[in-house]
C-alpha cells in the first residue's frame, strides 16, 4: 500500500489502522447492546399472545421469503442465467445468408452452451 505522497507505508500503519476499526466496532456494538437492553427493560408493558402470534408469523414469513430468494439465485446460477450475453454478429447479406458462413458458425455449438 502506498501513501498519497507515493511513498510506501510502513506496516505497522495498516495494522493500527485495522485494530483502530476493530476497536472503533465493538464500542458501537457494545453500545447498541447497552441501549437495547435498557430500551427492553425500562418499561412494564406486557405484549398480548396475538403479538406473539403476530411475531410468529412475521419470522416465518421472512424465512420462507428469504430460503425461497436463495433457492432462485441458486436456481438461476445453475441453469447458467447468470453467464454473460453471448453476442452473435449479424449477418451483411440479412437473414437469407447461409448460417456457417467464412465467419464461423451463428451458434455456439451445443457443448459450450449450459442446458443441464
Amino acid at each position: 500500500m502506498t501513501s498519497t505522497d507515493n511513498q510506501p507505508s510502513s506496516a505497522g500503519d495498516g495494522k493500527l489502522t485495522r485494530w483502530v476499526v476493530i476497536a472503533v466496532l465493538c464500542a458501537l456494538l457494545a453500545a447498541a447492546c447497552i441501549l437495547g437492553y435498557l430500551g427492553w427493560t425500562s418499561t412494564e408493558t406486557s405484549v398480548p399472545a396475538s403479538g406473539y402470534i403476530a411475531l410468529v408469523f412475521g419470522v416465518v414469513f421472512s424465512l420462507i421469503v428469504g430460503a425461497g430468494l436463495m433457492a432462485l439465485v441458486f436456481y438461476s446460477s445453475r441453469k447458467g442465467y447468470d453467464e454473460p450475453v453471448l453476442l452473435i454478429p449479424e449477418s451483411e447479406d440479412g437473414p437469407e445468408s447461409k448460417p456457417d458462413d467464412e465467419r464461423g458458425p451463428r451458434y455456439p455449438p451445443a457443448a459450450t452452451r449450459n442446458d443441464t
